[in-house]
Order: structure tokens, then C-alpha cells, then sequence
């Protein structure tokens, strides 16, 4: 995603008011069809400032271009609370034809009967699905069937301050940087006196703070859900990675953002007050507005080969009879086609969805104008998803609580990686 404030503030955050009964004097009583032939698909997009300007103006030249079906904005909720509208509209038979569902939450989502199997669409697009970057298509692959299309994809980097490397006489991190450097120049960045961190840490133990730790545990092996299904597969590896965290913490180099969001965490960031910063290309805007001069490099890692993480979002469909879900197929197929894509991707602060999107001169002209925009772009060919699990929350749950107790010296990585594995080991071995 999405933020900058935080990755998620970008993409979402629009509060709007509840659907006043727009298709219901439509046709029958389920099919959108009025009068006049037309169909009415509800879009519940959870977009704000750049992302809603975009989003309805591409709207407006769909509807030009497909007089037949109008695209109803007008329900919905925060993006943040899309979920639990969604579920609850599911549960009373009122929901709506597309959703702005986050990765994450997908695999919860698409147990319902409702839900869209977009399998057989994405294969009929114009553009390959083979083309789309696979953390894409991975995010949207529940037990080997599409369950929704991508919106959004990304990644993370660290973006780092060239004025304070310089003034520390450090020089900026190369590709394949390891971990070791990373909290040495953390440590060597921060000047308690002039208010300097290294770097910085959410603290809150939500997803903003769990997905950071990610990479690490894949670099060193391990998996966030073992093969069979019933645990983590990450004991050791999660363990490690907690020390990285702890280390940042003993050595006085992070920020802890206390609130949700990670909003003060990027304030300081664009004060100048804090050296370096995991983030994704959402942030760069922001950044670029507040006139660091900045530096992109890829994610340090333990053994030197490349990786990262990134957390696509999704337009999930749901069924409210045949018409509207023709309507609403059509509606992503040409939402999700390189030419409109690319018009997202530059104003919302995403990537390219697709090899052919990111090819587009729209694309390269754009990531010409953007230092280190390219370094998340060249990222996602090393990218992984989190496992589309429907437990993935409560052990994303269990491993926030990790962190924090890390960020606050609250345990030892050993401590907390025990308890982390105990309270997901058992999320994971209730029936769902």
C-alpha cells in the first residue's frame, strides 16, 4: 500500500456516507438493470486526497466509454474499516460489487459464497497474467483459486538522509548491505543531543509493525506458516530477526512511534531528525515535499542475496446476480489495464501492477523524475506476500506483541520468540 503519513493513510481514509437506496428503484430487485438498459455496479473504494481524485476520474472516463454501466460511489466507508462494513453488508445480504480489500485480509473475505472466483476472468485479459508481478498474483491466490484482482502493489526499501550520512562521514549503503551494517550506521547516525535517531520502528504491534520483520525471517529461511499448515515456521529465524530489533533498541538508534499509522515516525523522518527509514514509493512524495535530500537502497540482508516484502491490496467482487457481475468484471478488467494502471501508479504513489505498465512512457517518464523510485520497482522481482491464511491476523498478533516487548527491552528475542510461537502456534490449530 498505501501513507505520507503511512502506507495505508495514502490509500485510504475517504469518510463517506452510507448508499441512500441508489439502485433500488432500478430493475428487479438484485440485478442493477433500470429502465434504460444500464447496469449500476456499487464500488466501495475507501480512497482519499490523491487516490479518490484518481479513482473518480478514472470512473468518469470508463462511464464514457461504457454508457451502459454506471459505477455508484457514493457507500463505503475509512479503508480501515472497509473490512468489518464489508463483512457486516455480507452477513445482510447488502453488499456491494467491488471492494478495496487489503491483502492481508483477503483470504477472511473470500470464504464467503459471495465472493467473485475470478480464475477464468484474469486469463481471458489482454494482458498475460503472467505479466502481473507475482506478489500480485499471490496476494490474490486463495488455496490456487483468483478470489479478486490486484490493486495496489509495492514494496520496501530504506530511505536514507544524505545530509546526515554526510555530516556522520558515512557512506550510503550499497545493494547487498547487510543487517550488521544496518545497525552499525543506525548506531553511528544517532546524536542524542541534536535530537538525531537512526532509524525508526512502529510501535504500536499492529501490521504496520510486523510486516518490516518479514523480509528477515525469509532471508534466513524461514516461512511465516509452516508447509502443513498447523504452525509457524519461523522459531529460530523470528528469533534472529527479533535480536536485529532488540539491538536497535539497546543501542538507543530508534524512534518508536507510539501511534498507529507510523505518522510522527515519517514527521521526524522529514524534519531531518532521523537517518534512515524502511518505507515503501508511497512515502516519496512526501518526502520530496519536505526537501530531504534522500537516498534509496534495498532492504539490507543477512546473506546478500536480495529480498523484500510487499503488500498488494485487492479489488475483491461480489456476486449480486449475473448483469452486475458482468458489469463489475469488465469494470477491474479495465481498471487493472496497463493505460489506466500506470495513471494510478504515478498519482496514488504505487507500482506498476504489470511488466506492460511499468514498460509504458507514462511509467518511465515518471520514474526518471523520481530518485530511487526505481530501486522498489527492481525490488519486486525478489518480493514475497504474506501467506494467504485466514490466521494470518492473529499471528501477526502474536508477533507485534514480540516486537514491542523488543522495541521497549520489555524481554529477551529468545523470551518472546516463545511466547510469539505459542499464542500463533495456537491460532493456527483451530479449526477455520
Amino acid at each position: 500500500m498505501g501513507a505520507h503519513l503511512s502506507r495505508r493513510d495514502v490509500l485510504r481514509g475517504l469518510g463517506i456516507t452510507a448508499l441512500a437506496g441508489v439502485v433500488a428503484g432500478c430493475g428487479g430487485p438484485d440485478d442493477g438493470v433500470g429502465p434504460d438498459g444500464r447496469v449500476t455496479i456499487e464500488l466501495w473504494h475507501g480512497q482519499n486526497d490523491s487516490g479518490r481524485k484518481v479513482i473518480e476520474a478514472l470512473i468518469a472516463d470508463f462511464q464514457r466509454g461504457h454508457p451502459d454501466i454506471v459505477v455508484d460511489t457514493s457507500g463505503g466507508a475509512l479503508a480501515d474499516g472497509l473490512l468489518e462494513k464489508v463483512m457486516t453488508a455480507l452477513a445482510s445480504g447488502s453488499h456491494p460489487d467491488i471492494a478495496y480489500i487489503f491483502g492481508a485480509d483477503l483470504p477472511s473475505v473470500a470464504r464467503s459464497p459471495q465472493v467473485v472466483d475470478m480464475t477464468d476472468e484474469v486469463r481471458s485479459w489482454s494482458v498475460p497474467w503472467t505479466d502481473y508481478w507475482q506478489p500480485a498474483r499471490d496476494a490474490v491466490t486463495v488455496n490456487g483459486r483468483v478470489r479478486a484482482v490486484p490493486a495496489v502493489v509495492d514494496t520496501l526499501a530504506v530511505v536514507c538522509n544524505k545530509t546526515l550520512f554526510d555530516q556522520a562521514g558515512l557512506p550510503l549503503p550499497k545493494p547487498g548491505w547487510s543487517w550488521s551494517d544496518f545497525l552499525a550506521t543506525a548506531k553511528k547516525l544517532t546524536d542524542p543531543a541534536g535530537g538525531v535517531f537512526g532509524t525508526g520502528w512502529p510501535g504500536t504491534g499492529d501490521e504496520d509493525t510486523v510486516w518490516r520483520l518479514w523480509p528477515m525471517v525469509w532471508d534466513l529461511g524461514g516461512q511465516i506458516i509452516d508447509a502443513d499448515g498447523t504452525g509457524i515456521g519461523f522459531r529460530q529465524e523470528g528469533e534472529r530477526a527479533l535480536g536485529v530489533v532488540r539491538r536497535l533498541a539497546t543501542d538507543k538508534s530508534v524512534y518508536i512511534d507510539p501511534k498507529a499509522g507510523s505518522e510522527q515516525l515519517y514527521q521526524v523522518f522529514e524534519s531531518g531528525r532521523m537517518g534512515m527509514v524502511m518505507t515503501g514509493p508511497w512515502q516519496l512524495p512526501d518526502i520530496i515535499q519536505s526537501g530531504v535530500d534522500y537516498h534509496v537502497a534495498p532492504l539490507p540482508t543477512f546473506g546478500g542475496k536480495p529480498v523484500t516484502i510487499s503488500g498488494p491490496d485487492t479489488w475483491t467482487l461480489f456476486d449480486n446476480g449475473p448483469a452486475r457481475v458482468r458489469a463489475a468484471r469488465t469494470f477491474v478488467r479495465w481498471l487493472t489495464d496497463p493505460a489506466q494502471d500506470v495513471r494510478w501508479d504515478v498519482a496514488a504513489g504505487s507500482l506498476p501492477l504489470s511488466k506492460d505498465a511499468e514498460n509504458r512512457k507514462e511509467w518511465h517518464d515518471n520514474a526518471a523524475q523520481t530518485e530511487g523510485l526505481s530501486v522498489f520497482v527492481d525490488a519486486l522481482t525478489s518480493a514475497r506476500v504474506r501467506p494467504a491464511h485466514p490466521a494470518y491476523p492473529q499471528v501477526s498478533q502474536a508477533v507485534g506483541t514480540a516486537i514491542v516487548s523488543m522495541l521497549l527491552n520489555r524481554s529477551t528475542p529468545a523470551q518472546a520468540m516463545r511466547a510469539c510461537a505459542d499464542e500463533a502456534d495456537a491460532a493456527l490449530i483451530i479449526p477455520r
